[in-house]
């Protein structure tokens, strides 16, 4: 067994695997696993630079996770970068903060690395599994994009596109630096104008609807599971490997469409960082779903992170 630290530093969020991993036999054991709200985008989309403010939000969890990897005695430490790094023009700045506090220079991969890495992520586990029909369609929404994979037991085809939940509600859900609550209905048909043209571009490259399941990755897909399951309050286990219908995906996008800042922060299993672009993001799973013509989507607590875990070891 190797143990290894992955790090996953998105647009929206920034997270730390530590685990022991055995790759020769697919053993794998979870040491600690823990989420912040960064919002590393913060802007990027409209000023092509990374915020100082979002900055120093994602130096201080650096500085965090540096003590969970020191105290947990990881041998190797993989960090990977995705669309807010591969998009500002002060990604210098971000680099020489992450190799300063971890000693490890970030990874600011490309859309076709981060799919794969959802994909290996989302999958390992599903590979040899007879109650899942092959081939897979692996969707992570993220905050700035959206990876797209089919694969059975290898990956086919990939496409990244740029339908983020953070970047779809900065470009047309705030007004004068707020979020436009309830969102209007024209400001709703610009985000589905936005999403269906980016799923023309994935479609491309990867046949959507040729998949036999869809997995769905990442806080958007989880976060609706969890008001799909009438949670209490987040639980990972129950989360893992549900399986939400297009029916319920639809019935709680309109709610959330319909919804103020105050009802959708009052939802138990809502995270605080995602009371604002939640809306967004259902808009973006529902869509693929229909695209996809996927009755309904099996959801995975295991993602970029475990992939990159993965690779490290």
């Amino acid at each position: 067994m190797t143990r290894v630290a992955a790090i996953d530093c998105g647009t929206n969020s920034i997270r730390l695997l530590v685990a022991d991993v055995d790759p020769a036999t697919g053993d794998f054991s979870e040491l600690d696993r823990r989420m912040r709200i960064v919002r590393l985008g913060q802007g990027v989309d409209r000023t092509g630079r990374m915020a100082p403010e979002a900055l120093e939000r994602t130096f201080d969890a650096c500085r965090e996770y540096a003590e969970a990897v020191k105290e947990l005695g990881a041998e190797r430490i993989r960090f990977v970068a995705t669309s807010a790094s591969r998009d500002a023009e002060n990604s210098d700045t971000f680099v020489r903060g992450v190799l300063e506090i971890l000693g490890v220079e970030p990874e600011v991969i490309t859309g076709d690395q981060e799919a794969q890495l959802s994909f290996d992520g989302a999958t390992k586990e599903l590979v040899g599994s007879d109650h899942l029909e092959k081939p897979y369609l692996v969707v992570d929404i993220g905050g700035g994009s959206t990876e797209f994979v089919v694969g059975d037991d290898r990956v086919r085809a990939a496409r990244s596109v740029d339908i983020g939940c953070v970047r779809m509600t900065e470009r047309h859900l705030v007004l004068d630096g707020a979020v436009v609550d309830p969102a209007t209905p024209d400001r709703v048909a610009a985000i589905r104008a936005d999403i269906d043209a980016a799923l023309d571009l994935a479609e491309e490259t990867v046949p959507l609807s040729s998949a036999a399941t869809l997995v769905g990755l990442a806080g958007t897909v989880t976060t609706v599971a969890a008001m799909a399951l009438g949670l209490e309050e987040y639980d990972s286990e129950a989360i893992h490997h549900s399986r939400v219908s297009l029916e319920q995906v639809r019935e709680i996008t309109g709610r959330l469409l319909a919804s103020t800042h105050a009802e959708r922060a009052a939802v138990p299993a809502m995270h605080p960082g995602r009371v604002d672009v939640i809306t967004s993001g259902a808009l973006v799973l529902l869509a693929v779903m229909e695209r996809a013509g996927a009755r309904e989507v099996v959801v995975s607590e295991h993602d970029i992170l475990d992939g990159i875990a993965w690779s490290a070891a």
